[in-house]
């Protein structure tokens, strides 16, 4: 069967007994009038006690009449027991019971006590009106009342024993049954409710989560234009730069071979600055990484750098070279190439030197100079041509999990160090020192 089936059956055993509340009385009623009818002559029953029994019955009738009309006002079944319920069921019971003493086959017409004292009565008082019907049935089934004779008592004693056992036994049944729905209740109700909650949390995720989709896609972008605002910094205006110290160069000679050495570099550098920044926009590494490992990158960097800017310019490793990550040499390279720029544009030194640490977890990028310095705890105003540099490298460094720190004073050099985590490259083979 069916959970839908389940239900409809359920619904129909209620509706049934609402019918027989309803309508049993009248059925129970008639009954036992008919069968008390023609059993008159055996039980002895005078004028008087017809007449009165036949009074009774209409009585019942009437007080069933009324209640019914009672009843329909009153809120549905499951309520708290009503005063009216508790005069009815006491009216009933008087009745039952008289009737019953008269015939004892009107106990038919009693046995409704049985059915409708958990909802007629307060719970204190259902047991006594169970022990009450008890007494009317025995009554009843011993012959009935009162007894006649020893035996007749003592028979009337061990069923009344009887029928209040099996009453107050069926009764805490009864209630134990109405605790455990109860109680099923209340869980079916707090699982709705529990459920509930978790539909509207549920709902609340989803927005949530389409808001985090939206946060993570607006993220991605700034952090892509970020790194193109970086890559462009390191690529096209470093060349720039170049291609315009070159040309500034070229202006002031009266020699033109040295015209045509510096038209050159500024060709060269052009040609290098387009590369790099076609490889940018297509988030590729750095050209100087496609073939070498980043120590022999920087070792041509620092050459070309010295050889562009008459700095003099040294470069050394220390540590054992070991395959990096792409990211990882990237960013060192980049980092390497914006402080030799700076220097070149700020510094005004005449030596300067690049060290590539290798320190188990670790690798350092340290880039000195001699040259004029500065205070780093001034604030430096952030314009086209300073303030982006210093900010770029700490920015790739972080990506990195790593630091930038800049020592400096005023007519004393300055010094960059860049420290992040040693991730090796995953396509490492026996060749430390290579880069496939």
């Amino acid at each position: 069967m069916t959970t839908a089936g389940a239900a409809r059956g359920q619904i129909s055993v209620e509706e049934w007994w609402e019918q027989f509340h309803r309508r049993g009385p009248y059925a129970l009623l008639a009954l036992s009038t008919m069968i008390s009818a023609l059993s008159m002559n055996a039980f002895g029953m005078t004028r008087a006690e017809r007449y009165t029994a036949g009074a009774l019955v209409v009585a019942a009738v009437a007080l069933q009449l009324c209640w019914g009309r009672i009843e329909r006002g009153l809120p549905v079944r499951g309520r708290e027991p009503s005063a009216a319920g508790l005069v009815y069921y006491c009216v009933r019971t008087v009745t039952a019971f008289v009737l019953t003493w008269l015939n004892p086959l009107f106990a038919i017409y009693a046995v409704l006590g049985y059915f409708d004292s958990g909802h007629l009565l307060p719970r204190r008082a259902v047991r006594a009106g169970l022990l009450v019907y008890a007494v009317i049935m025995s009554g009843s089934q011993s012959g009935g009342l009162p007894p006649d004779g020893i035996l007749q008592w003592a028979l009337f004693a061990g069923l009344l024993l009887l029928n209040g056992s099996l009453t107050l036994v069926f009764a805490h049944l009864g209630r134990r049954e109405s605790e455990v729905a109860a109680e099923r209740s209340a869980t079916i109700t707090a699982l709705e409710q529990a459920n509930a909650r978790l539909e509207q949390a549920l709902e609340e995720n989803a927005g949530l989560h389409a808001q985090l989709l939206v946060q993570a896609r607006e993220a991605g972008v700034a952090d892509e234009r970020r790194r193109l605002a970086a890559e462009i910094h390191d690529t096209i205006a470093q060349g720039l730069t170049g291609i315009i110290a070159q040309l500034q160069v070229v202006s002031a000679a009266s020699d033109p071979e040295l015209a045509r050495e510096h038209l050159t570099r500024a060709a060269d550098l052009a040609r290098h600055s387009l590369g790099e920044a076609r490889r940018s926009v297509r988030n590729l590494g750095p050209s100087a990484l496609e073939h070498n490992t980043l120590a022999e990158a920087l070792k041509k960097t620092v050459a070309q750098w010295s050889d562009r800017t008459g700095v003099r310019a040294g470069f050394t490793v220390t540590g054992t070279e070991e395959p990096l990550h792409d990211e990882v040499a990237a960013t060192l390279l980049r980092i390497a190439e914006e402080a030799l720029a700076n220097t070149a544009r700020h510094a005004a030194a005449d030596r300067a030197g690049v060290t590539l640490s290798y320190m188990g977890h670790e690798i350092t990028l340290d880039v000195r100079d001699d040259g004029r310095g500065f205070d780093p705890l001034v604030p430096r105003p952030r314009s086209g041509s300073n303030g982006f540099g210093l900010d770029g490298m700490r920015a790739r460094a972080e990506r990195m999990a790593g630091t930038v720190t800049v020592e400096s004073e005023v007519g004393g050099g300055t010094a960059v160090s860049a420290r992040v985590p040693l991730v090796r490259h995953a396509g490492a083979d026996h060749h430390p020192d290579r880069r496939r």
